[in-house]
């Protein structure tokens, strides 16, 4: 009778199989061209397109319509900027033409009244059209 070992571990599955590696050399090879494949990238291309272009002619008028908006309230304190400016304008030319001042001016240029017989009226027609024409060249008293 033999004795068997009580240690010895029993058998695996598929234990007797051994693998081996080969080395292949591809680097010769060529692919073909799939037509299907160009086929199906052009027409995910053109679908891509088209979404961009509704997605695009559908947020364009809402930019616009916000930019117009920027735009309008520019505008508006630019009108208020203007208007407050051509108060101020209004108010330098109101003391630049005050009586006070223009007397003061006359007088630092030794400007003084002119005399009855330096005062020249000019011959205004209504019929035609003109307020500043001096028929005569002559002094009127």
């Amino acid at each position: 009778m033999t004795h068997l070992n009580p240690y010895l571990l029993r058998a695996l599955p598929n234990e007797d199989i051994f693998f081996y590696t080969k080395r292949v050399d591809n680097s010769r090879l060529v692919r073909e061209a799939d037509p299907k494949a160009k086929v199906e990238c052009l027409s995910t291309i053109g679908a891509v397109c088209a979404v961009a272009a509704v997605l695009m002619t559908s947020f364009v008028p809402t930019v616009a319509g916000i930019t117009a908006g920027y735009q309008v309230e520019a505008l508006k304190q630019e009108t208020v900027r203007l208007l407050n400016e051509r108060r101020g304008l209004d108010v330098e030319e109101a003391k630049l033409r005050g009586p006070e001042r223009l007397e003061q001016l006359a007088k630092d240029q030794n400007m003084i009244s002119p005399k009855p017989d330096q005062i020249v009226n000019l011959n205004t027609s209504a019929s035609e059209g003109t307020v500043a024409f001096n028929v005569s060249g002559k002094k009127r008293k």
